[in-house]
């Protein structure tokens, strides 16, 4: 009589695949439709409705469509923070993992969140240029 042996969970598999399948729809709603234009259906910004300021997140859906239309110099406007940030935390994300290194110290997590308050404060203040835009529909 042979011992039972442990079959392979697919359960791991169907999260990466839902999950891709979501982000892929995602995609597909906001390079189709305009987050520029109002009536865009999209959950509002807590932070924003609370204070009346934008997030460190606000135009990020602008700034991925414009992103998606090759529109660089609007993506900018929109949300340059994440424009950059977003693929500076990834590759080091990938460079920690690599090595076998602690992927978030301490540190790093400060260096975040200073910048992303600094942000916050910065495109927060009275003639900021760069901020998300609303197109007139």
């Amino acid at each position: 009589m042979e011992p039972d042996t442990p079959t392979p969970s697919r359960t791991p598999l169907y999260i990466t695949l839902g999950t891709g399948a979501v982000f892929v729809a995602a995609l597909a709603y906001i390079g189709l439709a305009d987050p520029h234009r109002p009536g865009f259906l999209a959950p509002l910004c807590p932070f924003k409705h609370v204070t009346g300021w934008d997030c460190p997140a606000c135009g990020g859906l602008r700034m991925t469509h414009d992103l998606l239309h090759g529109d660089i110099a609007a993506a900018v406007a929109d949300n340059v923070f994440l424009l950059v940030g977003l693929p500076l935390l990834a590759a080091w994300v990938v460079i920690r993992r690599r090595r076998h290194e602690a992927v978030l110290p301490a540190t790093a997590i400060v260096v975040i969140a200073v910048a992303t308050i600094s942000w916050t404060v910065v495109r927060n203040l009275p003639g900021f240029p760069l901020v998300p835009t609303l197109l007139d529909g």
